[in-house]
C-alpha cells in the first residue's frame, strides 16, 4: 500500500458474539469458555482512500458496509487489523451521535463541542445548521420525537457545517424528500471542490455513479472488488442480475452458505495465510510472524479481560465476599484467621469492640443509678 492516503484499512476483521442470554455475556466478559456462536461481519478487508477522493461502498444488506464505516469513524473498534485515519471524521447516519433525550439544539451544541469547536463558533453557525436541517420548531424538541428523516436531516446538517477533514455518509440520503436530497448533493459537491475526502455508503447506484470517483464492493464480509466507479458497478449489477434470476429456494441456499462462511471464519487460519505471504518477502520465519502479528493486533484494544485484570478482579471479588461474611458472622478478623470454619457459624451474641463495650457498660451503670435515684426520691 502507498503512503499517499487519507484512510488506510488493512487486514480488518470484526467479530460479533451471538449471545442468547445475559449469563453468556457475563461469562464472555470474564473470558470464561462458552458455546456462544460467532459471526464475522468483516473478514480481512483492506483498502485505501486517497486525499480528496470520494469512495463509494456498496453491497447487499448485511455485507459489512456500515460496520466498516463505523470502524473508520471510531464508533466501534475492529477485532484485528490496522485503521489509519489522517484527520477528523464526521459520520452522517440516522441516530449517529444524536442523544435521544436532548433537543435538536442541544445535540448541535454537544456534537460540535465533541469536534473541538468553541461555544462562540457554535453560536455563529447555529442558525445556519438549523436552517439547513429545515425541521422547524422541532429543533427545540427531544430527538426521540423525530422521524427518521428529521434525524437524518439534523445529523447531515451538523456534520457538514463543522467542516471535518473526512465526511462519512451512511445511507443518510435514503430518507427525506427530493428538495433535501438536492441540498445534500450540492453540499457534497462543495466538499469535493474543497478537496475533502468522502466515504459514501448507499444502496442507490444512481447516487454512487453521480458522486463517487471509485467504488469498493463489500460482499458478505469480504472486499469483492475495488476500482473505478463504472467498472465495479458493472460487476455488481451482473451479480444482482444473477441473484435475481435464482429461484426462491436457491436464493435462500446461497445466502445461508455465505452466512455460514462468516460464522465459520477462522482468524488463526487467516493469520497463517498472511504469514505465508509475508515469508515470500522476509526469509526469517520469526520476523514474518512478528510482522503479521503487529499488523493484526498492534493497534487493537482487546474487548476482553487480560489475565492480570482477571486475577485482580477475582481477588477483589473474593475479598468483598470474605468481609461481607466476616461482618455477618460477628467474629473478629483474628478469630476467623485462627478458626476459618467459624466464618460460616455466626456468633449468638454480638461482640462489641472493647472501647464500645466499656462505654456501653458505663452508660448502663449511669442509667441504673439514675433510675435508683428517681425511685428513692419518689419514696421520700
Amino acid at each position: 500500500m502507498s503512503k499517499d492516503y487519507k484512510i488506510k484499512v488493512e487486514n480488518v476483521t470484526k467479530e460479533y458474539d451471538l449471545f442468547k442470554t445475559q449469563t453468556d455475556k457475563l461469562k464472555s466478559f470474564f473470558s470464561l469458555k462458552t458455546n456462544v456462536p460467532h459471526f464475522w461481519s468483516l473478514m480481512g478487508v483492506s483498502f485505501e482512500v486517497k486525499p480528496g477522493e470520494t469512495l463509494g461502498l456498496i453491497g447487499v444488506n448485511g455485507s459489512g458496509k456500515s460496520t466498516i464505516s463505523n470502524i473508520i469513524s471510531g464508533i466501534i473498534p475492529q477485532t484485528t487489523g490496522t485503521v489509519d485515519v489522517k484527520g477528523d471524521t464526521s459520520i452522517v447516519a440516522i441516530n449517529a451521535g444524536l442523544r435521544k433525550n436532548l433537543t435538536g439544539r442541544e445535540n448541535i451544541r454537544l456534537k460540535s463541542l465533541m469536534q473541538g469547536l468553541t461555544n462562540e463558533e457554535i453560536d455563529d453557525m447555529m442558525q445556519d445548521i438549523i436552517a439547513f436541517a429545515d425541521i422547524g420548531d422541532f429543533v427545540d424538541q427531544p430527538v426521540k420525537s423525530y422521524s427518521s428523516g428529521m434525524k437524518s436531516r439534523l445529523g447531515f446538517s451538523i456534520a457538514v457545517h463543522i467542516k471535518p477533514d473526512i465526511l462519512i455518509i451512511d445511507e443518510a440520503l435514503s430518507v427525506g424528500d427530493d428538495t433535501f436530497y438536492q441540498k445534500c448533493v450540492d453540499k457534497i459537491s462543495d466538499f469535493k471542490k474543497e478537496g475533502k475526502t468522502i466515504v459514501f455508503v448507499s444502496h442507490s447506484l444512481r447516487q454512487i455513479e453521480f458522486l463517487c470517483d471509485r467504488v469498493a464492493w463489500i460482499n458478505y464480509g469480504k472486499l469483492k472488488s475495488i476500482g473505478p466507479t463504472k467498472e465495479v458497478l458493472t460487476k455488481y449489477r451482473e451479480f444482482i442480475a444473477w441473484f435475481k434470476s435464482l429461484s426462491k429456494k436457491d436464493k435462500k441456499a446461497f445466502e445461508k452458505k455465505q452466512k455460514d462462511i462468516q460464522k465459520e471464519f477462522d482468524i488463526n487460519k487467516y493469520q497463517q495465510e498472511l504469514i505465508d505471504e509475508e515469508k515470500q518477502n522476509v526469509k526469517d520465519v520469526h520476523v514474518a510472524e512478528n510482522n503479521v502479528k503487529k499488523r493484526l493486533f498492534g493497534s487493537v484494544i482487546s474487548e476482553k479481560m487480560s489475565l492480570s485484570t482477571k486475577l485482580v478482579t477475582w481477588v477483589v471479588a473474593f475479598l468483598a465476599i470474605f468481609f461481607c461474611l466476616l461482618n455477618v458472622s460477628g467474629h473478629t478478623l483474628k478469630h476467623v484467621v485462627e478458626h476459618p470454619k467459624s466464618i460460616i457459624h455466626p456468633t449468638k451474641k454480638l461482640k462489641l469492640p472493647k472501647k464500645l463495650e466499656k462505654q456501653a457498660k458505663i452508660k448502663k451503670a449511669h442509667h441504673k443509678d439514675a433510675k435508683k435515684h428517681e425511685v428513692n426520691t419518689n419514696k421520700k
